[in-house]
């Protein structure tokens, strides 16, 4: 690995990104001990409260804590902490403590507050950005507070947040790069299956690739112009409501798309116009922010998939505006299939995007002809793909007339 030890300067996250196998979590447990041992938490640059941080708590315990490179297996028996199950703390003869959560809990990360933090394969968290905010609002004693993210890579747009945040620093190791700890039985099996492959590129090598393997779409795909100043056919507001509501829930995309009538040809073409997806406290919220966006851009309808409200959600629409026109629509193929003919005008150079549209598109990077390969549901491209659909694949009813933006 480049460094043994957390870097020096001013920065405030550590990513110590890898392949697997590369030292990753030792690197973790290491800078924990270094700033929390010592003869008293009192000691100038000592660390007094830690937060420990895994997708689970059975992961954080059994890699993190109690792992062949974890923290107990560091520390030398004079400084070795003791493991509290009931309290979920490791705790230091000097008295430093350090409290383990579940990334799947974001809230629990409210109240307490801390000097320190390791993050443990951030990547593969399924609520990475609410888990890396509560944690960062937490960060707020002492005079430096810091965190180390220790992670196998993935293109997942929380992590490039993180990476591209001017207070964080990077280091980087290959598998390969700790190979006299490895079986060579293991390193040779690997190799021979997957080198110069994705997979081997993500896990072995450590890089973070742009997008999936055979993805529908890629960045060289997407035509970002300016806020166009001129006239569309048909605007729609498209959603995916989620199928749960809370902390837990997935988010609401929520897209708008407008279309027109262009060229000698009359061809149909789409400008992808907001995308105010969000985390929705329910119904009554999802349906308020749709209404909004259908008012801001004076949308003809709101197309919305029905598939696990029927008609209950065209009801909680129609309870806050019954002259909203609303057209239902049901899911009869997969994602993936769904998305295919969208991705096909795409690449026909038919659909153009405002600048500004960085999380949809991430989503759209992982989506391919099997599915969404990111963490959670792709929300946001589900509407996108009913809003395009609608407009431009649609044989439906015929279109309403002109809507300036």
């Amino acid at each position: 690995m480049d460094h043994q030890l957390p870097p020096a300067g001013d920065w405030r996250a550590w990513v110590v990104i890898g392949g697997r196998g590369a030292g990753k979590t030792r690197a973790g447990a290491e800078w924990v001990r270094t700033q929390v041992e010592g003869p008293r938490p009192t000691d100038a640059g000592a660390r007094t409260r830690v937060a420990l941080v895994a997708d689970t708590i059975d992961q954080a315990r059994a890699v993190m804590i109690e792992g062949e490179s974890g923290i107990l297996a560091c520390s030398p028996p004079d400084r070795r902490p003791v493991w509290r199950a009931s309290k979920k703390q490791l705790e230091w003869p000097n008295g430093a403590v350090a409290q383990v959560f579940s990334a799947q809990d974001p809230d629990a990360l409210r109240g307490p507050q801390f000097d320190a933090a390791w993050v443990d394969e951030f990547a593969k968290f399924r609520r990475a950005e609410d888990a890396w905010d509560m944690l960062q609002l937490c960060l707020r004693i002492g005079s430096d507070p810091r965190v180390v993210v220790t992670t196998t890579p993935q293109g997942l747009p929380a992590l490039r947040k993180v990476l591209d945040d001017p207070k964080t620093v990077r280091t980087h190791a290959a598998t390969q790069a700790n190979a006299a700890n490895l079986a060579d039985s293991f390193l040779a099996d690997v190799t021979a299956k997957y080198d110069g492959t994705r997979l081997g590129r993500q896990e072995l090598s450590g890089e973070i690739l742009d997008g999936a393997d055979g993805a529908l779409w890629t960045r060289d795909m997407f035509d970002r112009r300016a806020v166009p100043d001129g006239v569309f056919d048909r605007v729609v507001v498209a959603v995916d409501p989620p199928v749960s509501s809370g902390a837990r829930a997935d988010e609401c995309g929520i897209v708008v798309v407008g279309a027109n009538l262009d060229g000698p040809r009359q061809m149909w073409r789409a400008t992808v116009l907001a995308d105010v997806s969000h985390k929705t406290s329910g119904p009554n919220d999802w349906a308020r922010r749709a209404q909004q966006a259908m008012h801001v851009f004076q949308a003809d309808r709101l197309v919305v998939e029905v598939n696990q409200g029927g008609d209950m959600v065209k009801q909680v629409i129609h309870s806050r505006d019954p002259m909203i026109p609303v057209r239902a629509v049901h899911a009869s193929k997969g994602k993936g299939a769904r998305a295919e003919p969208v991705a096909a005008l795409y690449e026909q150079g038919r659909i153009t995007h405002v600048p500004g549209l960085d999380t949809l598109e991430d989503q759209m990077c992982l989506m391919t002809p099997q599915g969404f390969q990111g963490q959670g549901s792709p929300d946001r491209v589900d509407a996108l793909v009913w809003a395009v659909t609608d407009l431009l694949l649609s044989t439906g009813p015929s279109t309403p007339g002109v809507r300036r933006i």
